[in-house]
């Protein structure tokens, strides 16, 4: 189970990371004009929800058996992956 811990802390640090990046994002946010603060306010709420799917899947990862693993970590990977490609797209709009 050492691998799967290692494997566990490594996500759990990239979305601390991740945490950091949004909170940048929400306040840049915050001095935009209004309806641009709407469209940009959308987004960070989808960037909440995969986050909060993130969470989810560390805690079943935690929780997952040596035969529950493949299948958790393949949906961790997934929700990983929409994450990442979120963070980068809104990075890349809002600033």
């Amino acid at each position: 189970m050492g691998r799967n811990t290692a494997t566990i802390e490594k996500m759990q640090t990239q979305l601390n990371e991740w945490n950091a990046q949004i909170k940048l994002l929400e306040a840049k946010i915050e001095s935009s004009k209004s309806d641009v603060k709407l469209k940009r306010a959308s987004m960070i709420n989808q960037l909440r929800t995969k986050q909060r799917a993130a969470n989810e899947n560390i805690r079943e990862m935690k929780q997952a058996t040596n035969d529950s693993w493949d299948e958790v970590k393949i949906s961790a990977d997934k929700t990983w992956d929409d994450l990442k490609a979120g963070i980068a797209k809104a990075d890349s709009s809002i600033t």
